[in-house]
């Protein structure tokens, strides 16, 4: 199994290191070609516009397409609104792999980032999550799991393949999350190889 991460913009490096804490492999993603062989990709948090631009074009279309075919996709708070069908104030979703609407920087400024601890469905009651200028979901598509709310607010959420969090768990050293989208991804795996399908 190697997972990647969109490395454009963000916590890469974070990222990483929470997969290596899991003894999975990684690779920074920067273009096209480096999606080859893998197994699963993770989003990272950074600036959403930016991110997409760098991304535009045929780089862009494949995940859209990988997205399309339910290739394991997590994404952290700017991933998140990348993943997201509709993005409040923004016309047309980048990525569009998971059915939510996104409310951008709804937890406050840079200046109102805070930690604080978090029941996940399926992971534990006692998650540390980290909100830097976090989007919050406000719209549930159908056969979307809310996994964690905040306040009200549901911060982490499911739909088949694409996982979502509105917050970042790599700026922590609890692995839960992560391990839970590598359990994810091995249940890709498994349902592949029985069809045939190589990634």
């Amino acid at each position: 199994m190697r997972i990647g991460v969109l490395g454009l913009q963000g916590a890469v490096r974070e990222h990483l290191r929470s997969l290596a804490q899991l003894e999975i492999k990684g690779r920074i993603v920067k273009k096209q070609e480096d999606l080859s062989g893998l197994s699963g990709l993770i989003l990272p948090g950074g600036e959403s516009t930016a991110i997409s631009l760098l991304a535009a074009g045929s780089f862009l279309e494949e995940l859209r397409r990988l997205a399309r075919e339910g290739f394991p996709l997590f994404g952290t708070c700017a991933g998140m609104i990348l993943l997201a069908h509709e993005v409040e104030g923004r016309e047309d979703p980048v990525i569009d792999a998971i059915d939510i609407t996104v409310a951008r920087n709804a937890s406050g400024r840079q200046v109102d980032s805070f930690e604080t601890v978090l029941a996940v469905e399926g992971i534990g009651e006692d998650i540390p999550a980290v909100f830097i200028r976090a989007p919050y979901v406000t719209r549930l598509g159908e056969g979307v799991t809310s996994l964690a709310q905040h306040e009200g607010s549901v911060v982490m959420a499911q739909q088949g393949n694409t996982l979502v969090s509105s917050f970042h768990p790599e700026l922590t050293d609890d692995p839960r999350i992560h391990r839970y989208f590598v359990g994810m991804v091995e249940e890709y795996i498994r349902s592949a190889s029985k069809v045939g399908v190589n990634h």
